[in-house]
């Protein structure tokens, strides 16, 4: 990475965002210019972590946290771009960068906790905290700072301080390749098709095939590729089951090909270093020392969530498995039901029970009209609106930007999404952030976005989605409101700063409105005749809701058994493979059903340290949304005013600035159980 002194941070385009409402120009970055900015906002932040470990004065809140939480601006700035254009829309020089930038951040965050003379700072506010008079969020911020850098390593010797630092510097470079390795298989592999291969594809299939075989060059084509949004439902709806099998083995290979882009030897090591980590901190395991700051806090708990909710499931999937072999068998397939075979019965086990096909649902879930139904629910609930800017340039053209108001009418932020898949961007749906929102010093308005990955549709033609891609949107959405409400004082408690098995909450939760029937009545219309879903058709997806419960927690329940499986041995399995293949077979995972998440692609996992050891977080999260959820239907108000403006003073608003469980019980007035949770996926 080139060093550079001339670099002016105070004007530079990648830290000096003087675009359209407070952006950054876009128009005016240029990949070459983040390595020399990296360099130069990286040393002023040092500056700035120096100017407070070096001051002679006892330490303060104001002199050491407030002067912390406000330090690396322009880090922040560069950083935050960054990520997004490699999540997003990566290309060849952002790849080579990313591989020197993430060991090189993991070098100066290691250095920072464990500098002698700052956590010295801390912690001797940490021994005092109490005689601070300090109000709750500053309490909290105070113990988990401490806490924080405690498990960073701050009380380690300095050999111990060392072999630390290196090991989250090789994490941080494995991770980065682990995702570049998924997303090569991802966006070189595709299969092309011609007319007569498309026997039982339905018309917005095709239409999206045709569209990604034209962005690849073949114009008058079709082609399946990785994208979730054209391999689920061409394995849903092809008649070939040779082309279905041949999709399926590319999908469920990601990252296991065996050559350059083989990710089986990077997650071994992964595994090694996390369990090294673990032990050098003096925890017992990998998942004791990530689940110690969480609500479930150890892994007994989280088995004790995963293991009764993964016996039902199975046994509901295996009595579904038969009824699917009864169908094969009935269109003359001698053969045992396959991975390849499952969504392609279910599709029609669904019409058999409920004469309902999803593919009727498409026409009436036109992209833009959900996105209007997302900003009305949140209109409805909290009173803040939303308005496009037309021609706001940003990391791609497709990218949309919206501003945030509140009922009042002041701004409140700005919200960007981009929906569409494209080779240059990694799988997957998520939400993230170019600007945090807080109050501390002069404040800072949110800057929020949402990634998807939906099938682009033909030049002039809507974008229509499933049922399970519109939940995905107003699922990212939620998570995209929990980043735009925050009144958080402190940055580092901003938005979804909270625990791992609470961040899911204010998305899951969200998802509950996409199928409140008013708001269907509204805005699921016919893309062509602008006809309101039909009762009849409403009805029917109703009453399927839960028809494959027991797959699809099936496909869940196995990756989070998996993930913390992998990280509950104080010793790492020397072979991954074999590791993840006994631990199926020990649970006893059907033999046509595979995890979601195969461990060579498991981004949540392996990609980063987000997620490991806390996928399972999403169903900790079920628990608490569908509970929160019962509180409306309890009401019989989907948009009761004063339970939105408890939820929103609770779950949507404080971020990090108070325990989950203190939350939670000041919204709902106690703490849940699994029984909605198990209800609402048909499982009870």
């Amino acid at each position: 990475m080139t060093t550079t002194a001339a670099v002016d941070l105070d004007s530079h385009p990648l830290t000096h965002w003087d675009g359209p409402s407070g952006l950054p120009d876009f128009t005016r970055l240029s990949d070459a210019d983040f390595g020399p900015v990296f360099d130069a906002a990286l040393a002023a932040h040092r500056a700035e972590i120096d100017a407070i470990s070096d001051d002679p004065n006892d330490p303060t809140i104001e002199n050491t946290f407030v002067a912390m939480e406000l330090s690396g601006d322009a880090l922040d700035r560069v950083s935050a771009i960054f990520w997004c254009k490699a999540g997003a829309n990566t290309n060849d020089q952002i790849k080579v960068m990313e591989r020197e930038v993430a060991p090189k951040m993991s070098r100066h965050y290691s250095a920072i906790s464990m500098n002698e003379k700052l956590f010295a700072r801390i912690d001797d506010l940490h021994r005092r905290r109490h005689t601070l008079d300090l109000d709750p969020a500053t309490l909290r911020l105070v113990e988990k700072s401490w806490k924080g850098f405690v498990k960073s390593g701050a009380r380690l010797d300095a050999d111990g301080k060392a072999r630390l630092a290196a090991i989250n510097e090789e994490l941080s470079s494995l991770g980065t390749t682990f995702s570049q390795n998924v997303l090569a298989d991802e966006s070189e592999w595709v299969m092309f098709l011609e007319e007569g291969d498309l026997a039982g594809l339905p018309g917005f299939l095709k239409d999206a095939m045709a569209s990604a075989a034209a962005e690849r060059g073949h114009e008058g084509g079709y082609a399946v590729t990785l994208s979730r949004s054209i391999y689920e439902p061409f394995a849903a709806y092809s008649e070939r089951r040779d082309l279905r099998e041949k999709a399926f083995r590319a999908f469920a290979g990601r990252g296991e090909t065996g050559g350059a882009t083989d990710n089986g030897a990077v997650v071994a090591r992964i595994l090694a270093l996390r369990a090294e980590k673990a032990n050098l901190l003096g925890y017992d395991s990998y998942a004791a020392l990530k689940l110690d700051d969480t609500m479930a806090k150890t892994p007994k708990a989280v088995f004790d969530l995963l293991e009764p909710v993964w016996e039902k499931a199975r046994r509901k999937a295996t009595a579904d498995e038969a009824d699917l072999q009864r169908l094969a068998a009935a269109a003359g397939s001698n053969d045992k039901l396959a991975a390849w075979d499952w969504r392609f019965y279910q599709e029609r086990l669904r019409a058999e029970k409920y004469a309902f096909d999803e593919a009727e649902l498409k026409p009436y879930l036109q992209l833009d009209r959900i996105i209007e139904a997302c900003f009305d629910v949140a209109t409805r609930l909290f009173g803040v609106s939303f308005a496009e800017k037309q021609g706001v340039p940003a990391w791609h053209p497709d990218v949309r930007v919206f501003e945030v108001r509140n009922a009042d009418g002041s701004q409140r932020g700005l919200f960007l999404a981009d929906y569409f898949a494209r080779p240059s961007k990694r799988s997957g749906a998520w939400m993230s952030s170019l600007q945090s929102g807080y109050r501390l010093g002069y404040g800072s308005a949110p800057i929020i976005y949402n990634i998807m990955n939906f099938a682009k549709p033909s030049a002039g033609e809507p974008a229509l989605l499933s049922l399970d891609e519109a939940r995905t949107l107003f699922h990212e959405f939620g998570h995209a409101l929990h980043g735009l409400l925050t009144e958080a004082y402190w940055p580092s408690q901003s938005g979804t700063s909270v625990s791992r098995d609470f961040v899911e909450l204010p998305s899951q939760l969200y998802e509950h409105w996409l199928t409140v029937p008013s708001v269907l009545e509204t805005f699921a219309r016919h893309y062509k005749t602008g006809e309101a879903m039909p009762k009849a058709l409403l009805d029917k997806m109703l009453a399927a809701a839960t028809f494959d419960a027991g797959f699809r927690t099936v496909e869940f329940t196995s990756s989070a058994l998996v993930d913390m499986a992998y990280h509950a041995e104080k010793d790492a399995p020397a072979d991954p493979a074999k590791f993840e293949a006994d631990t199926l077979a020990r649970i006893g995972m059907p033999d046509a059903i595979v995890m979601r998440h195969r461990t060579p692609h498991f981004g949540h996992v392996f990609s980063g340290d987000g997620y490991s050891a806390g996928y399972y977080s999403y169903m900790w999260s079920e628990v608490l949304d569908a509970d929160a959820f019962s509180a409306f239907e309890e009401t019989g108000n989907p948009f009761d005013p004063d339970l939105a403006a408890r939820l929103k003073k609770n779950i949507y608003s404080p971020g990090g600035s108070a325990e989950p469980e203190e939350l939670y019980t000041a919204f709902r007035g106690k703490m849940p159980s699994p029984d909605a949770m198990m209800a609402k996926r048909g499982l009870a």
